[in-house]
């Protein structure tokens, strides 16, 4: 009578941990649960902890399914799940006042969105609504020749799929004239010149700390140079310099470009300029002007603050709250383009939207959602330090988000044919999730079977196992086929249960991402190729589904030319 009680409580507790936790009831923790309700009724705990040891082992035999029909019957109020998410938020922006704050997400339109994109376009846009400010995108587009117009829409695309949306939208490259204004601004105020040494000597005298023969040009006649530069062809290879110090510690401010000729086509503004400002310009002239209170910017930029900086002081603009915070790097997962595009141009990866990328198309394609590289992205916050993060981490928050969306359906990779002797005839209905109303799903099942080859490789004759929710078999022959005989319906204890395909199969591939580098070299086997069976009622799936193939992975579902196939998600 004691024992039965114990193992009563100890049950109903173990089948709740295990569905909490993917199927796996921690001992100790329905020991502490159990000691705690029968504690009044005067057990002990030397009564209570063998009982508890031997239930939790039992029930963790019990697929998912079965642990949660269980508890439904036994005691469905424990199925109600506590709601503990934490919410997880940005820290207080320095200097900033409800209705004041305007950020600002400034891409250069010359490729694809990449989750360290995302970072900065989320973080800036979730400040901007914390305090009830504006939200600017602005394509810094002044280099033309890296701006394409293709990127414009393709960025604007991304960052719609993300869910940002923005209050203010502008090209910098419209603002050329302003430019040009405070550029003269500058000069005529003898703050800079123009150069047109050879770009080996302005580096030699950048490095030692000398001035060119330019730098002593006076203002008028610097004035008149500029002027040739914007308006005619015959001045070439001049670029205007910032008058700063070239002895300074912090290279950054040794006479940096501000203005360069470029003679290439803009994408917008056409042959209509041809001196284009620099970062270090046109960076700080738009966060002024635009009036943006707090840019943000990665890590990388910090030595250029000084500049920043002087720069707006000589023109007397106001000056912005400039914030760093690091960058977003994924170890094996290469954010910049000058890794990327090589990858695209050599055929190593399918384009932008190749699952093995960081790009937003390849996070998408992947099965990564919105929601989870949000909260990821608010996860990392805005440290300065420097951390290189690993894709599990991504991972852990999308399965958290996908595991009650998911439907479940059977996926048997290198199939093995499964021939049962005295099989019944049976025509099976089952859940397409084990908690979440999601539909059914039903099966007729004969004698023909596929599982999988690994499976296959961990029984032998005489072994007794159970296809998943159907029934158990017994194996007899193991040849280039298993022949089976059919061994009864009752649930057995310390056998497994395996996932299964009837003869009326849909042939479906899985594509598997790996790290595209590993050491810094490329892994040439960085996409593996999965073939398989999977069970007919994947037919009614569409593109973008993410589904759950039990016992092997969550995948993304896409349909090409009338065929399904999916990509690897995560576990």
């Amino acid at each position: 009578m004691v024992a039965k009680k114990i193992e009563n409580v100890a049950y109903k507790y173990a089948l709740q941990n295990a569905i909490q936790f993917d199927g796996k009831a921690d001992v100790k923790s329905v020991i502490g649960k159990a000691i705690a309700i029968l504690k009044e009724d005067k057990f002990s705990p030397n009564d209570i902890i063998p009982v508890v040891r031997s239930v939790v082992d039992t029930v963790n035999r019990l697929s998912l399914e079965e642990q949660t029909t269980e508890l439904q019957n036994l005691a469905p109020e424990l199925l109600i799940k506590e709601k503990r998410n934490k919410e997880i938020v940005l820290p207080s922006l320095p200097n900033a006042v409800r209705g004041k704050v305007v950020t600002r997400f400034p891409p250069e339109p010359n490729g694809f969105l990449h989750i360290g994109h995302a970072k900065a376009a989320i973080v800036d846009q979730e400040y901007a609504r914390m305090y009830d400010g504006k939200f600017i995108l602005r394509f810094d587009d002044t280099n033309p020749e890296n701006a394409k117009l293709e990127f414009y829409d393709v960025q604007r695309e991304d960052l719609q799929w993300l869910g940002i949306e923005w209050d203010e939208e502008y090209n910098t490259s419209d603002h050329l004239e302003q430019h040009y204004r405070l550029a003269e601004q500058l000069i005529s105020q003898g703050d800079a010149y123009v150069c047109k040494c050879l770009p080996e000597d302005i580096k030699h005298g950048r490095f030692y700390g000398k001035e060119c023969i330019c730098r002593r040009t006076s203002c008028g006649e610097n004035v008149d140079i500029w002027k040739d530069m914007i308006s005619s062809s015959t001045i070439e290879g001049a670029i205007l310099r910032l008058k700063g110090d070239l002895t300074c510690t912090n290279t950054a401010m040794r006479d940096p470009t501000l203005f360069r000729i470029i003679e290439t086509e803009h994408p917008i503004q056409g042959s209509k300029y041809r001196v284009w400002p620099t970062y270090d310009f046109a960076g700080a002239i738009e966060d002024s002007l635009s009036g943006v209170t707090h840019p943000f910017r990665t890590k990388e930029y910090e030595l250029r603050d000084e500049c920043y900086f002087y720069i707006l002081n000589l023109l007397n603009l106001r000056k912005p709250h400039l914030m760093e915070f690091s960058r977003l790097l994924i170890e094996g997962m290469p954010v910049s383009k000058r890794k990327i595009k090589p990858l695209i141009d050599t055929g190593k990866v399918t384009g932008y939207d190749d699952v093995r990328l960081p790009t937003l198309r390849g996070l998408r394609r992947r099965g990564i959602l919105v929601e989870t590289i949000k909260q990821f992205v608010i996860s990392q916050g805005i440290s300065k330090a420097e951390s290189s993060v690993t894709f599990d981490q991504v991972e852990a928050i999308n399965r958290k988000i996908i595991d009650s969306r998911a439907k479940r359906y059977f996926f048997v990779p290198q199939p093995v044919k499964l021939i049962v002797e005295n099989a019944p005839t049976k025509t099976i209905t089952l859940k397409l999730h084990p908690t979440e109303k999601l539909g059914e799903k039903t099966i007729t099942t004969n004698n023909i079977f596929f599982i999988s080859d690994n499976d296959v490789q961990k029984l032998k004759i005489g072994d007794i196992f159970r296809l998943k929710d159907l029934y158990n078999v017994k194996i007899k022959e193991k040849n280039d086929k298993i022949i089976a005989e059919f061994a009864g319906e009752n649930l057995l204890s310390d056998i497994n249960k395996i996932q299964w395909t009837t003869k009326n199969y849909v042939p479906f591939t899985v594509y598997k991402p790996h790290p595209l580098f590993i050491n810094e070299k490329y892994n040439e086997n960085s996409l593996e190729k999965i073939e398989g069976y999977a069970e007919e009622a994947i037919k009614s799936l569409k593109t973008d589904e993410i589904i759950q193939f039990e016992r092997f992975a969550f995948v993304r579902i896409e349909k090409k030319d009338g065929n399904l196939m999916g990509f690897f998600t995560h576990k």
